[in-house]
Formats: C-alpha cells, structure tokens, sequence
C-alpha cells in the first residue's frame, strides 16, 4: 500500500494529466459527434485555445465536477445515439461559456449595450465553430 503522501501525490498528478488532456481539441474532437466542432475550432481564431477555455469554469473546483457532467452526459448522449443534430450550449454551459467571454473580451464587452442580448453567442452564435468565411461574406453573427 502506497504512503498517504505519496498517494496524494499520485492523485494529484493523476487528476492533472485527466484535465489537461480533456481540455484538447483531439480529445474533445475524437467524438464523431464533435468532430466538426474541433475542426472548425481548429480553423478559427480561437484555435490557440483549448476547448474548456471556452467550455468549463476556469476555477478548478468548480470545474472537475462541471466537466464530470458534461462528460456523463455526452458519453450516454453518444451511447444512445441521442445526440442532436445541431449542439448548442445551454443551462450551466450557456453561462460558463458567456462568463469566459466576458473573462477574455472585458474591453469589448465594456463598450457594447449588453441590454440587448442575454449572452454573446446570442449574436454571435458560430464563434468559433464556423468555418472560415472571407470577412466581405461575414454577417456581424459570424464575427
């Protein structure tokens, strides 16, 4: 049996390599389902970004439990061949994404009326999950 400290150590080190690597593109991509998202991903101006960047709380106890049940849900989601055609963000996910918005896009966001969308993917929904359209085809939804 492992010394106490050594176990922590373990579990630690466990818990760590777990997160990183489920916060990646491939990982999150390896999904038939999210296939298209990581490629789009990878094509857009966020691609230097993991996907929980976006997708997960940043605060780490809050997100080991948020991603244990975004996880459940897209593994039964998958196993029940019962994942939609289109994915949309929503509850927890909807807010967690909108805070990591405002999180990296303060300057933005302190110069745009707020009052009139709830969330920024309210207009700006295919950010970064859209393929690379030329800026004079964009409509202001696909910025």
């Amino acid at each position: 049996m492992l010394p106490p400290a050594l176990a922590g150590v373990a579990l630690t080190v466990g818990v760590a390599v777990a997160m990183t690597a489920t916060d990646q593109a491939r990982f999150c991509g390896g999904c038939h389902s999210m296939s298209e998202a990581a490629l789009t991903h990878k094509h857009s101006v966020h691609a230097e970004l993991a996907c929980n960047e976006c997708h997960a709380p940043h605060n780490l106890a809050a997100k080991i439990p948020f991603k244990a049940k975004a996880g459940t849900h897209d593994i039964l989601a998958t196993i029940t061949s019962n994942v939609p055609d289109l994915i949309h963000p929503n509850g927890d996910t909807k807010e967690v994404t909108q805070a990591n918005c405002v999180r990296c896009h303060q300057a933005t966001i302190s110069t745009v009326n707020m009052q009139i969308k709830e969330y920024c993917t309210d207009c700006h929904r295919h950010v970064p999950h859209t393929p690379k359209i030329p800026v004079a085809q964009r409509s202001a939804a696909d910025a």
